[in-house]
């Protein structure tokens, strides 16, 4: 399986101690520079920048040949170049949170998992403790609303 990450995924992961569910999960994955330039910004916190510096085998980089599509334009790079990465690699699966980037990507017949579907996973199969780990992720500046965190937490418990 081939796998590729936009940017808050990673960042978010590694924010609460999680980043090692990536390849348990799936083995490799492969982002585009554009998103290790993203993660090694001097904006990202300290943690995500010092975690990048010491890249995991498991993590590869790959550069991008394809150019962006007017539709691509309205997103920001790194989700621009993990969409073009997927589509040029012929990847089985694309990690992104952005609400936006989620709805290209599936308009383009891509296969989207984010951040919440991720702990989910990982939760289902008895790695984590779902409800304690989406609460390390609300003290982030993730955003999502209780609701879908009550839906998650509902079938989480219901498959126990």
């Amino acid at each position: 399986m081939i796998v590729v990450s936009d940017t808050s995924p990673i960042c978010y992961l590694i924010l609460i101690e999680q980043i090692d569910l990536l390849p348990r999960l799936y083995g490799q994955v492969v982002i585009p520079q554009a998103v290790r330039d993203e993660l090694t910004d001097e904006r990202s916190p300290d943690q995500v920048q010092q975690w990048i510096a010491q890249t995991p085998d498991w993590l590869k980089i790959q550069s991008v040949s394809l150019q962006p599509d007017a539709e691509l334009e309205t997103l920001d790079v790194g989700e621009q170049s993990a969409i073009l990465l997927i589509e040029q690699l012929k990847a089985d699966l694309l990690i992104v949170d952005e609400m936006v980037g989620r709805r290209i990507a599936r308009s383009r017949g891509l296969r989207v998992i984010g951040t919440l579907g991720i702990l989910e996973e990982a939760g289902r199969l008895g790695w984590i403790d779902l409800s304690m780990v989406l609460g390390q992720l609300q003290q982030t500046t993730f955003r999502v609303s209780e609701q879908l965190i009550q839906q998650i937490l509902e079938r989480y418990r219901s498959q126990r």
